[in-house]
This record gives C-alpha cells, structure tokens and sequence, in this order.
C-alpha cells in the first residue's frame, strides 16, 4: 500500500545558520518552530512521536527508514495525540505493514498537524547537534529564512501537556498520588501492574493535606524551573515523609524541591539504549531515556546520594536520601520502548508504601 503524499522541496533550518535540504509533503503549509533534537532509537517512533515530553520539539530519528510498521490504533500510544511540533527524517517509508496498523505514517501525522521533512543528511544534522548543542530551528517549505527562533523551553510547556482534571484509576488500600507533568501512558498502565488507588492530578493540584500513601512525579517537557508550581507544592508534601517516586522530569522537580539545581545538557539523551550504572552494586542497565536536562550532583543536599549514573557522560541519572523513602531515576523504567530490567523500581515504590 503506498503510503506517502507527494514531496514537494523543504528546508530544516538552524538558528546557528546551518541549512538541510530535504522535501515535506504538499499538505505542510506553516512553517514549524521548535528546539532541534535527535533520537536514536531503531523502533518505536509512534511511542516517541506520543510522548508528551516531546513538547515543543523537532525530533529527528537517526535510524534511516521511518514508519515501514505504520501507525498501532491508540490504546498502543504514550498519550491522546502528538505534542512535537515536527519531524525530521533521512526517508519515511513509502509502504507499510503490520497487523495492528490501521494508518500510514505519513497520513497519521498529517491528521495531527505535525508537519515533516524527509530525504535529509539526518548523520549530518546529528553529528552538528552533538558538537554544537541542540539548536532552536525549523521547518520551512521554499527559500524563505525565518527572521526568529522561539524558544518553546521559556514557555511552561508543562501546562500544555497534562491531564486538566482530576482522574482516578485502580483498587486497593494504598492511594498514590500521580502527578501528571506530561505522563507517558504506560507509567499509567506499570503502576496499575500493583493493587494501587491512583489519583492522577494536574502539575499545579495541592494535593499536600490530603490523605495518601505515597506520591509519584511523572515525566514531562522543558525546563523544569518553569515548574515553580509543582516544586512548592513537593516541597511541602515532602515533610510528611511519605514515599516519593519521580521519573525523568520528576527527578528534576525532586532535586529542586530538596534545594538541588538542575542544568542544561549540551545534547541530552535520547532514544533506548543508553547506558547506566547502579552504583550500588555496579551492575550495567541499558535504559530507555528522553530528557535535555539534568541534576547538578555538586547542590544535593546532605542526606541525599546518586544512585545511577550515566556512562557515556558521567551524569547522575538517579537520586535517593539516605534514610526517608525518597528516590527517582532519570530514565525511564517503564521503557515503551525500550528494556524492561528497570520495571522492579515499580515494585520498590509499591513496597515502600
């Protein structure tokens, strides 16, 4: 079945000046604005191109060949709809197949608004963004040169991306809250995996005086001092000493609401094979990750300690206090996709209730 609309020329265009040629398809009218990030991930675009914490971005896969296994219906994604704003791709596949695709990529993104550029030097346009840093850019259709590059990380990107009302979801005596920052579906669907009342709430709920036994910071996009919000109400959350689990974003937002600070990576990390040591007994986790942000070990407090550490940087990828039930990870164990060696920090979380 062919699945692609006819190409029409396009240009990825970098703030630094840099140029890609490529073509986007005809039904791309708008330029698309966003900070240029890479990927390098082998499977699992629609879970990536779902993932909330993409908010903002333009995401280029490195793998050559883009949607040859189509487009799951979406019970199978990370969240309702696409949040990046484009995509950049060295070819997207003009056939696809699988038996439980019911749309082309090419269409599905078309049904999003999520426009794309293809046939482009993707090795190049990396091998630039890991020597220079990620860089604000976009999308263009003809010759035209934008005149400005918004930057979507100075934007609370976090508002635009979680649940807006209160859900809740599971049976059983422990009642967790979920704070969604932009949470991937499948943390949804690891949690449920334990006999858990989750109340999932939005970044900005005071859910401080309520009556829980334990509280889990999702995933989500940007900057994570934007989240002034979410970091006071933590911070008063914490002095109950109830168990805390963050992942990705919500590591960062627990390193500020313990006083820490957080920093911008160069490139970040991204895809589903980048590598972890847990300091505790040395063992090698290959993880699934997605974040440009990090923690400053130098600023944890006293009480607090690294956990996991990243070993292609040296980055801390995980943190926990000494004595409360207080920990996170940078990565995600919840993977989709991505390896599953990391699913027993659920159970950890569980068992500390």
């Amino acid at each position: 079945m062919l699945s692609v609309d006819k190409l029409i020329p396009a240009r990825l265009v970098l703030q630094n000046g840099e140029i890609y040629e490529g073509t986007s398809p005809e039904w791309c009218k708008e330029d698309a604005f966003g900070e240029v990030v890479f990927t390098t991930g082998m499977t699992g675009y629609v879970e990536s191109l779902t993932d909330p914490s993409y908010a903002g971005q333009i995401l280029t896969f490195t793998f050559p060949l883009i949607g040859n296994y189509g487009v799951p219906q979406q019970p199978l994604w990370e969240s309702e709809k696409a949040h990046l704003r484009g995509v950049v791709m060295s070819e997207i596949s003009p056939f696809y197949d699988h038996h439980q695709a019911v749309s082309s990529l090419d269409e599905w993104l078309k049904s999003q608004g999520v426009p794309y550029i293809c046939q482009v030097d993707t090795r190049a346009l990396t091998k630039s963004l890991r020597t220079q840093g990620v860089a604000l850019g976009a999308i263009v259709v003809g010759e035209k040169n934008p005149h400005s590059f918004p930057d979507p990380n100075q934007t609370h990107l976090v508002s635009s991306v979680c649940t807006k009302t209160v859900r809740e979801y599971g049976k059983g005596k422990k009642v967790i809250i979920a704070v969604d920052c932009g949470m991937k579906e499948n943390i949804i669907r690891s949690l449920l995996e334990f006999p858990l009342k989750i109340k999932r709430v939005p970044f900005d709920y005071d859910y401080s005086e309520e009556e829980f036994d334990g509280i889990f910071i999702s995933n989500g996009p940007g900057d994570p001092i934007v989240c002034k919000e979410t970091v006071a109400i933590l911070q008063k959350a914490l002095k109950r000493k109830k168990p805390v689990f963050g992942i990705c974003l919500g590591a960062q937002l627990l390193a500020l609401a313990i006083g820490a600070k957080t920093f911008k990576l160069p490139y970040g990390h991204r895809g589903q094979n980048q590598p972890c040591e847990y300091l505790e007994n040395g063992r090698c986790f290959l993880t699934s990750q997605n974040h440009g942000y990090a923690i400053d070990e130098k600023t944890l407090p006293k009480g607090w300690e690294v956990t996991y550490r990243n070993l292609n940087d040296s980055s801390v990828e995980g943190i926990a206090h000494k004595t409360h039930p207080f920990f996170a990870v940078q990565f995600h164990p919840e993977a989709s996709p991505g390896p599953v060696d990391n699913l027993w920090l659920f159970e950890k979380f569980y068992k500390s209730l």
